[in-house]
């Protein structure tokens, strides 16, 4: 046996786990992505979904999709920086800008390549990319392609960032990179404070705003707009796969910027352009998000009304101040447990285990859309506090915290 096949073969986590009858990953959905999904035949109450608006399948999109196949067909069969750009992607990159308040946008791909691209081609070798602990693995693996020195500050600790800002080099580039709205926690980037310290050490902010654009801020125009902050942002990025119901990302900045990154950005450059159907299906789910802002409204009602109800059943849901709710287990084996018997229970919702967390922080990533009903969330809180009382969650999770 070769030694990649014996090292291929040694990891046998999931398989451990799957023999258990606990494994929760790639659960395989037969329907389109709704408030409620077909799995195995059985209709399951979706609370996993990054689709906070619930556009994925509204018949705009849809529309809008179709006729661009018709017009563009499948595909474009190459990069951006070739033959592979639209007028339907300049349609859409003129749109974004506009609608997050930067002068210009490009699009890639996907949002992770996003990261890769800007993160490993604007800083150099005598520069900085400085991180919150708990940032997505984009931004880590961005930052892991650049030259630059890379420094991390605890989460949210401005004390801690602002030690991290003292040592740098006072004329080197340092950017720091940060979600807008954290994806397991639920809460925000304190960017009024980040964007004090940025002026007094010359530092520049990137934003992820992967879950923050269509949720936060006028309009849903991110995490940056709800501060009042946009013009103090230097690079906001967001991604087409939670609010915007399809797949892609792109970048917002200056026209300077932009140009650099048209020319210098390997994963814009050396990947195949998005689809036109994708294109156009974010076209026409930021004129929804605009001409429908009550989608917004209902979006927050839902997420004040499940908050209450997990608080008042005992449970712990940290900091969270979005439609990401996390609800602590701290127990990784409870924590696939739970997820298990909810699927069996008819509702669906994402484990969060060790190494993404420490072990006693584990987690159910617990997240609304627009689209659900009050007794949708009613029935999937009864059940979790069902269950969690079961296996002894709640009580075990409030004497910890």
């Amino acid at each position: 046996m070769s030694i990649l096949k014996q090292k291929m073969r040694a990891y046998d986590t999931p398989q451990k786990v799957a023999k258990l009858g606990l494994y929760p990953f790639f659960r395989t959905i037969e329907s389109e992505q709704d408030t409620v999904v077909t799995i195995g035949g059985k209709q399951v109450l979706m609370f996993g979904s990054n689709s906070y608006l619930g556009l994925t399948n509204h018949p705009k999109l849809k529309e809008a999709s179709k006729a661009a196949i018709d017009k563009y067909g499948s595909g474009c069969a190459g990069s951006r920086f070739l033959n592979g750009t639209l007028d339907l992607h300049l349609e859409l990159e003129e749109k974004l800008a506009d609608f997050v308040g930067k002068e210009e946008a490009l699009v890639f791909s996907t949002g992770f390549q996003v990261n890769l691209g800007v993160l490993s081609s604007i800083p150099g070798r005598h520069d900085y990319i400085i991180m919150d602990e708990l940032d997505h693995a984009c931004i880590i693996d961005g930052s892991r392609l650049s030259f630059a020195k890379v420094l991390k500050y605890r989460h949210n600790d401005m004390e801690s960032l602002e030690k991290v800002l003292s040592k740098t080099e006072p004329e080197s580039l340092k950017i720091i990179a940060v979600d807008g709205v954290f994806s397991m926690e639920g809460d925000l980037a304190k960017l009024p404070q980040i964007s004090e310290l940025a002026k007094k050490y010359k530092a520049s902010i990137f934003v992820d705003d992967a879950h923050g654009l269509g949720v936060m801020g006028e309009g849903g125009r991110g995490t940056a707009s709800h501060f009042g902050l946009t013009d103090e942002v230097d690079m906001i990025m967001g991604t087409f796969s939670k609010s915007l119901a399809s797949i892609g990302g792109f970048i917002a900045s200056d026209k300077d910027t932009i140009n650099f990154l048209k020319h210098n950005a390997r994963s814009l450059i050396f990947s195949a352009s998005i689809a036109p159907a994708n294109a156009a299906s974010v076209i026409a789910a930021v004129d929804l998000i605009k001409e429908e802002p009550e989608r917004i409204d209902k979006l927050w009602r839902n997420t004040h009304y499940a908050m209450e109800g997990l608080r008042n059943a005992g449970f712990d849901i940290g900091h969270t101040v979005t439609p990401i709710i996390p609800i602590y287990i701290r127990d990784d084996f409870k924590t696939f447990k739970l997820t298990k018997m909810l699927l069996d229970e008819g509702i669906f919702v994402n484990p969060v285990i060790s190494p993404a967390v420490p072990s006693t922080s584990s987690l159910i990533r617990y997240s609304l859309m627009s689209t659900h009903t009050q007794d949708q969330i009613q029935e999937s809180i009864d059940k979790i506090t069902k269950i969690a009382k079961k296996l002894d969650i709640i009580e075990s999770a409030k004497s910890i915290a």
